[in-house]
């Protein structure tokens, strides 16, 4: 059962049932990024906490469901990107008992973000990062979980294995909930906006955002998570999906076409970039037409703007990589 719920900050609340619930998170514009709320007894976790701007709204959300800060036993990142991992150090200053886990790549750069700061400067600009980022703070050492491939915590009497899911980024992982057959993807099962929505049928599109795009292992680790068999999957951007197998047919088709694209400019020089978001258009239009999106044309690129300029970014990052990634991209 999937219902619809306020904050006591009049922020969206969609509850799934089992204690789930996707609160919006108002990052940059209402429906981009979900913070998702796990409630197991009297403790709960947290999981990507989005930024600094979103952290009041995750306190009101629990208070709303009586936790308090300290029933907080666990915050999750499924990666360390900032739209999702940036408000964790100010949320755990709030969280007395709770301790964070992470990917092994991404630890130590929760510990000392200066790193994690730089790069995001990188590809969107100080200004940009800073006013919507604000101050990244570190979290102690001693709070972070690392959490690899196979490892698992327990929230009261609810279990959550972490999965080892490259492809976005090398510090990704998924979260298996036993309790509720479903899998915190964060960005691995791509983009779902709601908007695309069609009477309840819904639309994936995935992010080859910078820097570490790497299709070979995006195609493993979406097959990996089918191969679970999930009742649902919770992506980041934005709630709960079913019909997975579908979803995951239409984001291997996808990945495949942003493949074909970078590879077809790949010695375009100082034009490449402008191909590359060009070409992007060009298939989210088709993707537009096949969906049957109840969108105009001019809305969907407004919609997907920045992914637009992410996934060129993201293309372009591969294409100068490793050129043995390249040769391997074909499925």
């Amino acid at each position: 059962m999937v219902s619809k719920t306020r904050s006591m900050t009049d922020a969206p609340t969609i509850d799934y049932g089992h204690g789930i619930s996707a609160l919006d998170s108002g990052f940059i514009r209402p429906g981009l990024a979900a913070v998702y709320l796990i409630v197991e007894a009297d403790r709960a976790a947290v999981v990507d906490p989005s930024a600094n701007a979103s952290i009041d709204r995750v306190l009101a959300a629990l208070a709303g469901k009586g936790i308090a800060p300290e029933q907080v036993d666990y915050v999750l990142l499924t990666h360390i990107h900032l739209d999702h991992a940036g408000g964790a150090g100010l949320l755990m200053s709030k969280l007395p008992a709770a301790k964070l886990c992470v990917h092994p790549r991404g630890a130590r750069h929760i510990a000392d973000p200066s790193r994690l700061i730089q790069s995001t400067i990188d590809v969107y600009g100080s200004e940009h990062a800073r006013r919507v980022y604000g101050e990244i703070l570190p979290v102690a050492p001693e709070r972070i979980v690392v959490t690899g491939e196979g490892d698992y915590v327990d929230l009261a009497a609810r279990r959550l294995h972490f999965l080892d899911t490259p492809g976005h980024a090398r510090h990704h992982c998924c979260i298996v909930d036993s309790r509720s057959r479903s899998i915190f993807a964060g960005d691995t099962f791509g983009l779902a906006y709601r908007e695309l929505e069609v009477a309840g049928r819904r639309s994936v599109f995935p992010t080859t955002s910078p820097v570490q795009f790497d299709p070979v292992s995006l195609h493993a680790s979406i097959e990996r998570i089918v191969s679970l068999h999930p009742e649902q999957v919770f992506v980041t951007h934005f709630g709960g999906v079913r019909e997975v197998e579908r979803l995951a047919g239409n984001l291997h088709r996808l990945i495949d076409a942003h493949v074909a694209l970078a590879q077809a400019h790949a010695h375009a020089g100082e034009h490449r970039h402008a191909l590359l978001k060009q070409g992007i258009e060009r298939m989210l239009l088709a993707e537009a037409q096949r969906q049957a999106w109840p969108l105009a044309a001019s809305e969907v690129l407004r919609l997907f703007a920045a992914d637009i300029e992410l996934n060129a970014q993201g293309l372009g990052a591969w294409l100068d990589a490793d050129p043995a990634l390249k040769a391997q991209a074909a499925r």
